[in-house]
């Protein structure tokens, strides 16, 4: 087995540090990606909201002009009745109803549009914070998955303490190793247990891994 392959395990995926301090930083950091979610899905709804109610005009409108209809449609079959003049004298009061229907579809149109603009711009102001919101959180957290990944199967493939103190003389910060000993890499060369495993130690920290007993 190699040791991307076991990178590759369900039980090599690790979320958060083993060490307190940076495993609090992920935890806030999440509390605050969650946050600003929330925030902006409020804002979202609320600007829904806000446009969703100039639909009231619609409907008010249409209410109007559905009235209208009905009134001058029950008054022109109430005057088409009388003998003689009645078929003339209900023709305007048709128009008129006619006009009322106009009126009555305009409104109903008027609302589903103003519905349709609310959840557009509401969904709109919403949605692209939080794809920018989620791209930073993944790509941070993906990182630190994928190194810690790396490093849990390097363990489980039991790649030893030297292999890991040589990664963190090629990956770890000059100064940091120099803390450990002036001369590492002779240290390592010469097989100083103490020194291998405290650069092991460090290459496994910096992965968020805390190295076995």
């Amino acid at each position: 087995m190699t040791v991307d392959s076991a990178a590759c395990n369900s039980e090599d995926v690790q979320l958060y540090s083993d060490f307190a301090p940076r495993r609090t930083r992920q935890l806030l950091f999440d509390l605050l990606s969650l946050a600003f979610v929330v925030g902006w899905v409020w804002l979202g709804s609320a600007i829904y909201a806000l446009i969703d109610d100039l639909a009231q005009f619609g409907a008010q409108m249409e209410k109007a002009g559905a009235g209208f209809r009905e009134t001058m449609t029950e008054v022109g079959d109430n005057l088409g009745g009388v003998p003689l003049i009645g078929s003339s004298i209900r023709t305007p009061f048709t128009r008129a109803s006619d006009a009322g229907g106009a009126l009555e579809t305009a409104g109903a149109s008027q609302q589903e549009l103003t519905h349709q603009l609310a959840l557009t711009v509401g969904i709109g102001v919403a949605l692209l914070p939080i794809l920018m919101i989620a791209a930073v959180w993944l790509a941070t957290r993906g990182r630190f998955i994928q190194r810690a990944g790396r490093a849990k199967a390097m363990v489980r493939a039991g790649v030893g303490i030297d292999l890991l103190a040589l990664r963190a003389l090629s990956h770890q910060k000059i100064g940091t190793i120099a803390k450990i000993d002036p001369d590492a890499a002779g240290a390592w060369r010469r097989g100083d247990e103490a020194v291998v495993r405290r650069l092991a130690r460090l290459e496994l920290e910096a992965a968020g891994i805390r190295l076995p007993s």
